[in-house]
């Protein structure tokens, strides 16, 4: 008995000290200011380092290749002050154009024309209860897990969508809702950062890539299927991964569920069924249309396709969604398309304001021209290290993987490390699209492990639908297989492919 007295003291102080340490994370997290805030800050960084190493003389030399005249010239750029006279007026006068010329606006814009109008009609939650319903059994956690990963073609829709349906298609079928859950939040969140498909933050990624390499060379640009290979690999070792560690870890782990059934439902209705068809007719029809531009020499997007990729996604989503919506019913005026397009850009209205200071810091840090300078002198000490290209890109890695612990959004990170690191190690002849691949590789795996995860809360939310004493450490504890193996395998995948050269896309 004293022993029995002995074990059930201390199982309270273990769970103390886990909801304390939790508790810390909590309250330090808080306190963490909003991405917006993080980049005025920089902002006000920049500016001052400029004028300081401005005033010490800062400057570099190196060698660059002209495209124009084919030859090798030697450059000097010195750090140029952003509060000096100049400086002051370049800070005053060109906030607009930086932000107009800052292409990932209008990427995404474009792009969530037609995701959103998609989204809101409920296009995209169909297609996925229609996929997952017709999935045999022995496939459901691969199914699930896949299409958490191609969900990020509509950015936020799978933490909203799929992840809850995770958990409904598992309970109903008798197995632990939350490894349903787990399965579907490892795939959306996990590999949020890869996919088959192209996806808003491939337009982002690359804008923001390519304005770092025009820094070394204005006449050199990626696409957005730079990384389509890497990626591709990538979506089909995590679906295989994920599934494993569901099946042989998460949920023997969660034993049997013995809660309440709610009442839901993943089967389509006959206006659902309906409006799927319209939607794959319509599909067809508008892809036949571009291939009718586009896939013989002398039509009109012959070797313009790739760059013409987000306008078509944008349109395949949009005129499906409304063959969507006609086929069920809920289209009764222009304005029933108009509205789900004003409500999606609504929602943006955080991201935009970030993007409008991301512009600036990514135009005055060019400007003071700190990263040339920065990348010059740190590729040149690197360079005498003789390390060789991958171990220096697998601590880059390491560096984003801390760095999502406390910043998690994959856009402002790269915004800070592309102006640096893309410079950097172009002059070691690493190529950006691998610099590129490195990022996505480390930026999304500790997603699932952050509170500060913006969705985080949400996660925790349906999880307590299922256990109610689920909170932080539940989804954590949950998370954290896949984080580990997501980090192990993935990191041995980046090694081959860099040791190997295979090709990171198109």
């Amino acid at each position: 008995m004293a022993g029995a007295e002995t074990v059930n003291e201390e199982a309270p102080k273990a769970g103390e000290t886990m909801t304390g340490m939790l508790g810390f994370i909590e309250r330090v997290g808080n306190k963490v200011p909003h991405p917006s805030i993080i980049f005025l800050v920089l902002i006000g960084i920049v500016m001052l380092l400029s004028a300081l190493f401005a005033a010490l003389g800062g400057s570099a030399t190196f060698e660059q290749a002209n495209p124009a005249t084919g030859v090798v010239d030697h450059i000097t750029t010195p750090v140029r002050s952003l509060l000096d006279a100049q400086g002051l007026q370049f800070v005053f006068t060109s906030p607009v154009a930086n932000f107009s010329a800052f292409q990932a606006v209008g990427i995404i814009l474009l792009a969530m024309i037609g995701v959103g109008v998609a989204e809101e009609l409920g296009l995209i939650s169909a297609m996925i209860r229609r996929l997952v319903a017709v999935t045999p059994r022995f496939l459901i956690t691969a199914t699930v897990v896949f299409l958490g990963l191609l969900s990020s073609v509509a950015t936020d829709a799978g933490y909203l969508v799929l992840i809850p349906l995770g958990a409904a298609v598992f309970m109903s079928i008798g197995r632990h809702p939350i490894a349903g859950l787990a399965a579907a939040f490892a795939g959306v969140s996990t590999g949020f950062a890869v996919n088959i498909l192209v996806t808003p933050l491939d337009g982002l990624l690359t804008e923001i890539t390519n304005e770092a390499i025009h820094l070394f060379n204005p006449s050199m640009s990626i696409g957005v299927l730079s990384n389509f290979w890497f990626e591709t690999a990538s979506v089909i070792m995590l679906t295989v991964l994920f599934t494993f560690v569901t099946d042989r870890f998460v949920e023997p782990r969660l034993g049997a569920y013995e809660g309440i059934h709610p009442n839901t439902s993943d089967e389509l209705t006959p206006a659902e069924q309906r409006g799927l068809r319209f939607a794959g007719i319509w599909t067809l029809i508008v892809v036949a249309g571009v291939a009718a531009l586009g896939f013989w020499p002398g039509a009109p997007l012959w070797g313009h396709l790739l760059d013409s990729l987000i306008l078509i996604i944008s349109l395949l989503f949009l005129i499906a969604g409304i063959a969507f919506g006609v086929g069920v019913g809920v289209l009764h005026g222009s304005m029933d398309v108009i509205n789900p397009i004003i409500k999606t850009f609504a929602s943006l209205a955080s991201l935009i304001f970030t993007l409008f200071l991301v512009a600036q810091f990514i135009a005055f840090f060019n400007y003071s021209n700190l990263p040339t300078v920065a990348a010059v002198h740190l590729g040149d000490w690197l360079e005498t290290l003789g390390l060789g290209a991958l171990p220096l890109l697998l601590g880059l890695i390491i560096v984003i993987f801390l760095l999502d612990l406390i910043i998690p959004g994959a856009l402002p990170k790269w915004a800070i490390f592309a102006p640096i690191f893309v410079p950097l190690f172009y002059r070691l002849g690493v190529e950006p699209e691998a610099v590129l691949a490195a990022y996505r590789v480390g930026d999304s795996p500790i997603n699932t492990i952050t509170p500060l995860m913006p969705y985080f809360a949400l996660i925790v939310t349906f999880a307590e639908r299922y256990k109610k004493e689920a909170g932080v450490g539940t989804v954590i504890a949950t998370m954290v297989p896949y984080t580990v193996s997501a980090i192990v395998a993935w990191l041995v995948l980046f090694s081959v492919w860099q040791l190997t050269g295979l090709p990171w896309g198109f």
